[in-house]
């Protein structure tokens, strides 16, 4: 791979490995030198043949149905772990997540946040980031939902 499609994790620091394959030969993250360093995600992700996995939105709920926690951060790792159990029973791991959307119905309360969010992520997740986006949202099917994650993982 070439500098012009990636840099290593040294070009950029506090921010994701940005090149090469996971141990398992998954996806691949490229982040080109000439655009700005990508903070908690990656500017695209290359993938190997695979299975493609479809991971539904999740939000904060619950066993029972029910939203639980009370603030962003908490719904996040919440949603984010739903969205986790929900990958691994597919037969997907963290690595092999490569792309999310948040949909957050504070985007200012979610970038204040930033820093917390990043530490759930890495926390439950590790240090390789997808690409990604995060869009506000005026609501959210449930409503006492304040943020609902999507993805797409390729196991290889």
């Amino acid at each position: 791979m070439s500098a012009q499609t990636a840099r290593s994790d040294e070009d950029r620091p506090g921010t994701a490995p940005v090149a090469g394959r996971t141990a398992h030969g998954g996806p691949e993250r490229i982040n080109p030198p000439h655009l700005a360093p990508p903070t908690g995600f990656s500017h695209a992700v290359r993938t190997a043949p695979g299975t493609l996995v479809f991971l539904a939105g999740q939000t904060a709920l619950d066993g029972s149905g029910r939203i639980v926690g009370d603030g962003i951060v908490e719904q996040f790792a919440r949603a984010l772990t739903n969205l986790l159990e929900v990958a691994a029973a597919a037969g997907a791991d963290p690595s092999d997540l490569v792309k999310l959307t948040v949909f957050a119905v504070d985007v200012a309360d979610y970038r204040q946040h930033a820093r917390e969010l990043g530490r759930v992520w890495k926390r439950l997740v590790g240090s390789d980031f997808p690409a990604m986006a995060v869009i506000g949202a005026t609501r959210l099917w449930d409503e006492a939902a304040l943020v609902e994650i999507e993805g797409i993982a390729v196991i290889p």
